[in-house]
């Protein structure tokens, strides 16, 4: 067994940092509003570090639970969550801004919702 304690600590900040990005993705409209302006890289480059922050923490939760947590939660993508992580840190020159407007656009709410109900689950 795990210590469910520290895995709700760490989806919480999951849960913090998808609301600070969604909060932060609000203005953008298209894609282009993150790489027109110096506001919107300044956007694009605090969503991709909380979205690395999201990647990483995904990545100790399942150090914690010996991956057993996600595999009740197939709806997500967890290998490609985990994955955004790897490519914003190690090809954050190559970043391709729609990719990243995608995934605020379509992918995190029903991240927000999976996490949501794990820690629902494990109170």
């Amino acid at each position: 067994m795990y210590d469910k304690t520290l895995v709700l600590e760490i989806l919480q900040q999951i849960s913090d940092a998808i609301k600070t990005i969604e909060q932060r993705f609000e203005p953008i409209k298209d894609v282009n509003d993150f790489t027109d302006t110096p506001w919107g890289m300044e956007k694009l480059d605090s969503i991709c570090m909380l979205l690395i922050a999201i990647g990483e923490s995904l990545k100790n939760i399942d150090k914690v639970t010996d991956k057993s947590l996600f595999l009740a939660y197939p709806e997500v993508d967890w290998r490609g969550a985990k994955g955004m992580r790897d490519i914003i840190s190690h090809h954050y020159f190559d970043i391709d801004a729609e990719e990243i407007y995608n995934v605020c656009e379509t992918k995190l709410s029903g991240l927000l919702i999976a996490i949501e109900v794990m820690m629902e689950r494990m109170k």
